[in-house]
């Protein structure tokens, strides 16, 4: 049980841990804080988006559905390690969920995992004031991988507040293990991350990261210029095209062509083991 870090503390702790950060907006403020308490906290859950992209998957993340209002995340962890910070305060991620693994986790009194919840959204304990909370870019199809770069993000976010709060690996949590109807994070075992949230906890932080080098300041103002700023296309004269739409795709393409090398790179190496 704890008090939430200050969001200046919040964004210190990531920094001092090694985390790649990036500030979305009026993340500092933007949160569900109107529909009830913040607080105390006592742990982190790790999520997947279902989503491919970056920009897309950090825009879902921080505006929402009409039916489930952002932020739906602190933070969104993408492919390549950056943290993107959409909200702080309550948000919409944890959802109902088991009182007794609450209590396993708050008390750190589990072995390798907690007790399999057995309630869920509906009918579980709410968990939105409770834990902070990260939405990684995967589409928990158990095939979309996790590249080394996004689980050592994980890895450093989750050690980072544990840090912060004098807590141990086992208040990380994934959504699978708070909630009986959710299957999240898959692709990667909860266990084998405490273990190495629990090693990094044993030494010191990482090198710490900077302003200068990593964060994009963005206001409110400057997201809905990104997105609804027309963009020309040259090749068809197009004028109607949105600068959202075509980052959404230049991303995605970035995204597919890294897939593509990784499984060439992966052939290759496995072409040089069978000659030798």
């Amino acid at each position: 049980m704890a008090t939430p870090l200050s969001a200046a503390d919040f964004l210190a702790a990531l920094r001092a841990e090694g985390v790649k950060v990036v500030e979305v907006g009026n993340w500092r403020t933007h949160n569900r804080n109107h529909k009830g308490a913040w607080g105390p906290v006592h742990g982190v859950i790790v999520h997947h988006t279902v989503t491919a992209g970056t920009t897309n998957s950090v825009q879902i993340c921080r505006d929402g559905y009409t039916s489930l209002p952002g932020p739906l995340c602190h933070g969104v962890i993408d492919k390549t390690g950056v943290v993107h910070l959409v909200g702080y305060g309550r948000a919409n991620h944890a959802g109902g969920g088991d009182p007794a693994v609450l209590q396993q986790v708050i008390d750190e009194s589990y072995g390798t995992a907690p007790s399999r919840p057995t309630k869920g959204n509906t009918n579980g304990v709410d968990g939105n004031h409770a834990f902070y909370g990260f939405e990684c870019i995967n589409l928990g199809d158990g095939k979309d991988p996790w590249p080394a770069a996004q689980l050592d993000a994980i890895e450093r976010v989750s050690a980072a507040i544990c840090r912060a709060h004098s807590w141990s690996a086992k208040s990380v949590i994934g959504h699978l293990e708070w909630s009986a109807d959710k299957v999240d994070p898959k692709g990667f075992t909860m266990p084998d991350m405490r273990a190495r949230i629990a090693k990094r906890l044993a030494g010191k932080p990482g090198t710490p990261t900077t302003p200068e080098e990593n964060t994009v300041a963005l206001t409110d103002a400057d997201v809905k210029k990104i997105w609804s700023y027309p963009l020309a296309n040259p090749a068809d004269n197009n004028t109607t095209r949105q600068a959202g739409t075509y980052l959404r795709y230049a991303d995605q393409r970035h995204n597919d062509l890294a897939d593509q090398l990784d499984r060439i790179e992966a052939l290759l190496k496995k072409l040089t083991d069978d000659k030798s």
